[in-house]
């Protein structure tokens, strides 16, 4: 799935920090799984499903040793400033929020039982913006956002282990990263970074799942030293804060190769059923290109200055069986970066893990989180592999599951086994997914809906409704349920080409949406091209047409055509109103690689004729507006050549060639060079 970014439109920042230094921040969020990743990959032939363990009589979980995990939780404190405008005014404000983090450490067990320890840690805030501002006063000059960034700790522990449980005390060093913001008259903002020191105590206590998995649950308190801001304007801050959370963790022993503790502890216990899995991946995800010709740039404009960002993505699945047939799916996120010119500038963007958010340091979100029940109607059975959104295990050919909860539209419809999924494939949103195809999502890519299956042996029916963003381009969702909505429907025909397996899906889709039209704005000049002025009750409607066909065991070809009216704005996705894409997908087999993957596609994007002339009038769209426009269709070419490492860990190079970028003749052509690192376990 991938995941979509908000833009900063029109703002002059002064004391941005350098981004290399968010980039080091952002490694400190991928140390968790990357470590998995290695535990993962020595001991590659240990099936990666997680399955429940019960404690026998006798045994015991091995508490000593090196140990990484993530928790979530939520955190609570207040801040006390003052604020020199020129005179000083005392404030104190509370904030709140959903928080999460990485966490790892090292223990030692006395033969008494005491155990000795030392952790490392560090949480971030979750993606929504209020989570991250503690104060944010004004004055008749300007207003001033103070926002935390994350907050770490280095602590001893001191505890007492028992063989399936433990409890501990902790206290030691704490450190914090604030943003400091001033918005200026005329758009200008200035910014300054702070990072202050102070102390972290707490309590916690953790409880033995599995030979190698812990849970915990964890108070921290943190005390922090006072921050002195003067901006370039002359403004001055001054604040000092404390910190709370309550949080729970999953913590994840590593042996290394040699170490005499995993055979035992493996062997002390056995397995009792196949009821949760844990799985999880980590993207990094770079992007670069040359500079380009172009006469003219606009607000929505690709900067044709050479440019370079990232993106990194840290995700763990947490899947668990709850009776017969019913499952839940538990899915946190650690998400950072920017995409190119901000995310804006191609129709069909360049990544697919560029988000509308722009998150300078990783923000937390607990992205997925779901409820499945399938009822299987008896006769023949399939075996369901294990996966990130999949528990294994084997089920009625002939069910109906029924899905309630936050996930994104495209983890149900759309599938295709050779472009779907840009940490994996193609990078390109009009190649790995319909680019004319409007779903739900918020600015990370999610949403909150109902969906019903019925799976047959040669065809399966989808049916769905999600909630619809309030406005166009927004986080927030439209309650007036049923009123407003995303309904999608889907069939999928399974066959047999020359001995080899295809599938064909049709989408049918509708939103009922709050959103403006694009000749009502063009039929109004007193709107000034605004077309949030025109914005009602309006229905969109368009269709996907998709098809897979394996060629051989190693090769595959897929396309797409997608298609909308082309009459209200774009609520979520990217202004397309017409694409064709196509590609195939060749496996190493033949030179040796059989896990090395090459992809080539392509895709034709076009706009309809109110868009198009909306644009050319100076309309901003989602992610195009040049201020004029000399139209031609949006052409993309993509190829790419994923190396696989060993089991867990795949590198990508990818090239892309964009011509008519956000469908301007005028400008560019575009070439885009990507390198992307994945691991999972």
């Amino acid at each position: 799935m991938a995941t979509f970014f908000m833009t900063l439109r029109g703002q002059n920042v002064i004391g941005e920090p350098r981004r290399g230094a968010n980039i080091l921040k952002s490694l400190f969020a991928g140390i968790a799984l990357g470590a998995l990743l290695f535990d993962a990959g020595l001991a590659a032939d240990k099936p990666i499903a997680m399955p429940l363990k019960e404690q026998r009589a006798g045994t015991y979980f091995d508490w000593s040793g090196l140990y990484i995990g993530a928790h979530m939780g939520y955190g609570w404190g207040r801040s006390n400033a003052t604020r020199f405008d020129p005179l000083p005014s005392a404030l104190s404000h509370s904030y709140n929020g959903i928080n999460g983090g990485v966490q790892a450490g090292y223990n030692v067990v006395l033969p008494s039982r005491v155990l000795l320890g030392v952790e490392a840690d560090i949480t971030f805030p979750n993606y929504i913006n209020s989570n991250a501002v503690v104060s944010s006063p004004r004055s008749a000059e300007a207003g001033l956002t103070e926002k935390m960034d994350y907050v770490g700790s280095v602590r001893a522990r001191l505890g007492y282990a028992e063989p399936s449980w433990m409890i501990y005390a902790t206290g030691g060093f704490a450190w914090e990263g604030t943003r400091f913001a001033s918005d200026l008259s005329g758009g200008l903002e200035e910014k300054s970074i702070q990072r202050r020191t102070g102390w972290a105590a707490g309590a916690g206590f953790e409880y033995a799942i599995d030979p190698l998995w812990s849970a915990r649950l964890e108070y921290l308190y943190y005390d922090f030293g006072p921050a002195d801001v003067r901006l370039p304007s002359g403004a001055r801050y001054a604040s000092a804060l404390d910190f709370q959370t309550l949080r729970i963790g999953l913590n994840r022993k590593i042996d290394w190769p040699g170490s005499t503790g995993s055979q035992p502890v493996a062997a002390r216990t056995a397995p009792s059923s196949d009821i949760w899995e844990i799985h999880g991946q980590t993207t990094y995800l770079s992007q670069g290109y040359p500079g380009f010709h172009a006469p003219y740039t606009g607000t929505n404009s690709l900067t044709p200055s050479r440019q370079s960002q990232a993106t990194w993505s840290n995700s763990l699945y947490l899947n668990a069986r709850l009776w017969d047939g019913g499952e839940v799916y538990f899915n946190p996120e650690l998400l950072q970066g920017f995409g190119l010119s901000n995310t804006v500038g191609v129709a069909g963007f360049t990544s697919g893990e560029a988000q509308k958010s722009n998150f300078p340091y990783p923000r937390f979100n607990p992205s997925r989180f779901y409820l499945r029940q399938t009822f299987g109607f008896g006769g023949k059975q399939e075996e369901l592999p294990s996966g990130p959104g999949q528990l294994a295990g084997k089920a009625d050919v002939s069910r109906l599951t029924v899905q309630a909860g936050k996930f994104a539209v495209p983890d149900v419809f759309d599938g295709n086994a050779y472009a779907k999924d840009p940490r994996k494939d193609f990078m390109n949103w009009s190649i790995w997914a319909p680019g004319a195809f409007d779903y739900s999502a918020d600015k990370v890519g999610l949403t909150y809906g109902v969906t019903a299956e019925l799976n047959q042996r040669y065809w399966a029916l989808r049916a769905g409704y999600f909630l619809m963003v309030s406005e166009s381009n927004s986080g927030n969702f439209d309650m007036k349920v049923f009123q407003r909505g995303n309904y999608i429907l889907e069939l999928e025909t399974r066959y047999s080409l020359f001995s080899q397996p295809g599938k064909f899906r049709t989408i049918a889709w509708l939103n009922s949406a709050y959103s403006g039209g694009y000749r009502d704005t063009l039929n109004d000049p007193a709107l000034n091209l605004d077309i949030s002025q025109t914005r009602r009750g309006r229905i969109k409607y368009g269709y996907v047409f998709n098809v897979e066909q394996a060629i051989t065991s190693d090769i595959g070809v897929f396309g797409r055509w997608s298609w909308n009216d082309g009459k209200t704005e774009i609520m979520v996705f990217t202004d397309i109103d017409a694409s064709l894409s196509f590609g195939t997908s060749i496996k190493g087999t033949s030179w040796g690689r059989p896990d090395d993957v090459i992809g080539i596609g392509g895709a034709f994007n076009a706009l309809s004729k109110d868009h198009r002339d909306f644009v050319a009038a100076g309309g901003l769209g989602v992610l195009i507006g040049d201020g004029q426009i000399n139209y031609r269709q949006e052409k993309i070419l993509e190829i790419y050549y994923a190396l696989a490492v060993n089991k867990q860990i795949t590198a990508t190079a990818d090239y892309q060639f964009i011509a008519n970028p956000a469908y301007n003749a005028d400008r560019g052509p575009v070439s885009v060079f990507s390198g992307r690192l994945r691991g999972e376990f």
